[in-house]
């Protein structure tokens, strides 16, 4: 992928989607997700400069994130070999630290199929619940997922004050 605003999905929408641990080639494409995530799938949600405020908040440089791969479990849904969607969990406190979809691939369910990934790992050690700090974007699919709403806060990225509100999900195993 390159640095281009314009930038289109970087697969076919009827492509196989595939779910995995992330890999240290993951990490540009990361970065790019990222930031076309909040700035373009968050524009109906929050203006030009809250945007660009929080896609400052995170490096848009493939080194950066594949530090981040050392810090979380991250869960890449890839497509055609390349990441289209990833979330980063914190495992030992129960808690999802990002999920990002490419915009244009939004909606069909590929956050959704991370979250059911995590969910999983947290089952498997021993977890009952999980949390996230969700934007307004991704609010209400999880409030119809069965998400539990703790109030809206607000944080702070580069002068710009983002609303975003706190979340959590009791944890069930599933026979499968």
């Amino acid at each position: 992928m390159t640095n281009t605003e314009g930038q289109q999905a970087p697969t076919p929408a009827n492509a196989r989607v595939m779910y995995r641990a992330a890999l240290a080639r993951d990490a540009v494409d990361q970065a790019e997700v990222f930031y076309h995530a909040v700035m373009q799938g968050a524009a109906a949600h929050y203006t030009l400069s809250e945007r660009k405020a929080w896609a400052q908040a995170l490096p848009r440089e493939g080194s950066a994130w594949g530090v981040r791969q050392a810090l979380y479990t991250t869960l890449v849904a890839a497509c055609d070999g390349r990441c289209v969607g990833f979330l980063e969990l914190d495992l030992a406190a129960g808690r999802v630290e990002t999920l990002y979809v490419w915009p244009s691939l939004a909606g069909r369910g590929i956050g959704t199929t991370l979250l059911v990934h995590a969910e999983r790992l947290l089952l498997e050690q021993g977890l009952g619940r999980v949390e996230i700090e969700a934007s307004s974007m991704l609010y209400e699919r999880l409030v119809r997922r069965g998400w539990e709403n703790h109030g809206e806060e607000w944080v702070e990225r580069s002068g710009e004050r983002l609303q975003r509100y706190k979340l959590s999900k009791r944890l069930n195993a599933v026979e499968t």
